[in-house]
């Protein structure tokens, strides 16, 4: 049954992305990026069983924000690809901030939320801390990869900077973040698993995307779509 939800979320967050995109051109990208960069570090917390083997959740949110910056920097260049991966950024380390300060108030005798909260985001700075450096280390090679290989081809191949752009970028993201957010809170042949899957499952959300990389770069060319 995971593994069902798991391959239509992955279409559905794609097609969502693409929609966005469709209707609020390079800002529905960037809120994209704002909302997915949070919400995937709160799923990220939560393991299941995916194809037999312990994965976390929030791979397939995370996947996609590869797909907006990759859609930014096609259609949009360079600059503006760095520029909505430091507004992801500042989403995260805002939201961490702020859900700390939140859990510094004494909750009233007849509060019911305030335990989970704690139990959620009392966990959020180590997973933070991981997930905002991975972040900015393996978006910030995409951008420059994604650009490299751009030039190689000459504009050609868009499949081809797509993923080898992301090859590399996932590798970084998924050994970085693991080592900072979970060694040392498992055992060492369940961490090992969940970063071998993080980067598995996250390859699959990148190549799965390739079509809707063509498609959102039909929509972004058409007089039709909202480019600004």
């Amino acid at each position: 049954m995971n593994e069902l939800i798991w391959i239509l979320f992955m279409i559905g967050d794609l097609s969502i992305a693409l929609f966005i995109f469709r209707v609020f051109g390079k800002k529905g990208l960037l809120m994209l990026i704002a909302a997915n960069i949070i919400i995937c570090n709160i799923q990220v917390l939560k393991t299941v069983e995916l194809f037999g083997i312990t994965a976390t959740l929030g791979n397939i949110l995370y996947g996609s924000i590869f797909f907006a910056t990759d859609v930014i920097s096609e259609l949009y260049g360079k600059k503006e690809a760095k520029r909505a991966v430091l507004i992801g950024f500042a989403s995260l380390l805002i939201m961490t901030l702020y859900m700390q300060v939140s859990l510094l108030f004494q909750p009233a005798p007849d509060d019911f939320a305030s335990s989970h909260l704690q139990a959620l985001f009392g966990f959020m700075p180590r997973i933070a801390l991981g997930s905002l450096t991975a972040y900015l280390l393996s978006q910030l090679h995409d951008v420059w990869a994604f650009e490299y290989w751009k030039e190689k081809t000459k504009g050609k191949h868009l499949w081809l900077r797509n993923n080898f752009s992301t090859l590399i970028s996932q590798m970084i993201d998924s050994v970085v973040f693991c080592l900072i957010a979970f060694l040392g809170l498992f055992p060492m042949n369940i961490w090992f698993e969940i970063l071998l899957t993080t980067y598995l499952f996250k390859l699959i959300v990148a190549i799965f995307d390739t079509p809707f990389i063509y498609l959102a770069k039909k929509i972004g060319e058409s007089k039709k779509a909202p480019l600004l």
